[in-house]
């Protein structure tokens, strides 16, 4: 069973194409050029490389978000037209559960951040453990110390409710493009606590949406063709504005 996995909800471009077992082929591009000019070009020599073709896929995942608004929107039309004419399945994986995946065996909290502008993050934790991880909070953008907030929170919470959560490591591990923007911020605030992972995985990568697209497709999970849309979690810039315009937001 061979799936293509797409994530182009970052500046990177990142496809693979997994099967039960191993990471066949895997294009991770992080230059100037955008979605538009890139994708196709390395989606032809993705497949070339494998020796496999569109037909051989059992199944397409796309990464569905929170991101770039103009590359979540390329992807998604990009997954949707390879799946319509072969009637291939597709599985939508959220952005920061890829993002997550790159920080796996880590035992603990992981928390992916995805800079959102607007001096905000795109984020949600997770508890990581040798075997699977879960997820603890919900998708949501936040500022940075309101983000640090929730953290001390949730250790307090499991100090005092769960005496198994209780000697559960009190350190969180970052990961994600906004790491570079806020390691000082959060170093600062949460001391030792805090920990960072390589540079390397600060991006979404193919591999990652594809195996957790295999995961689901093989669970029975897959979405509608014409219903699964980008998760943006917040409104565009443009939208924002024409809200302003039209006297829709509050105080306006």
């Amino acid at each position: 069973m061979y799936l293509f996995g797409l994530d182009c909800s970052t500046r990177v471009t990142g496809m693979a194409i997994v099967d039960d077992s191993q990471v066949v082929a895997e294009i991770f591009l992080h230059n100037d050029r955008p979605h538009s000019k890139r994708l196709m070009p390395a989606m032809e020599q993705l497949f070339s490389l494998a020796g496999l073709t569109l037909q051989d896929m059992h199944g397409l995942a796309i990464a569905t978000g929170p991101g770039s608004f103009t590359g979540l929107r390329i992807g998604m039309a990009t997954i949707k037209g390879m799946a319509q004419p072969l009637g291939l399945p597709i599985v939508g994986v959220p952005t920061l559960d890829a993002l997550a995946r790159n920080a796996w065996p880590y035992e603990g909290i992981v928390c992916p951040i995805l800079d959102a502008r607007k001096s905000e993050v795109y984020t949600c934790l997770y508890r990581s453990g040798p075997e699977e991880m879960e997820k603890v909070t919900d998708y949501q953008a936040i500022h940075p110390e309101k983000l640090m907030e929730q953290l001390r929170s949730y250790w307090a919470e499991a100090e005092a409710t769960d005496a198994g959560r209780a000697k559960e490591s009190r350190t969180v591990l970052f990961v994600g493009d906004a790491v570079p923007v806020y390691r000082e911020l959060f170093t600062e605030g949460l001391k030792e606590k805090a920990l960072f992972a390589a540079a390397e995985t600060g991006y979404p990568r193919g591999s990652q949406v594809a195996r957790l697209g295999w995961e689901r497709l093989r669970q029975g999970h897959r979405d509608d063709l014409h219903q699964l849309a980008p998760f943006y979690l917040r409104q565009s810039e443009a939208e924002v504005n024409w809200a302003k315009k039209q006297g829709c937001l509050p105080g306006v």
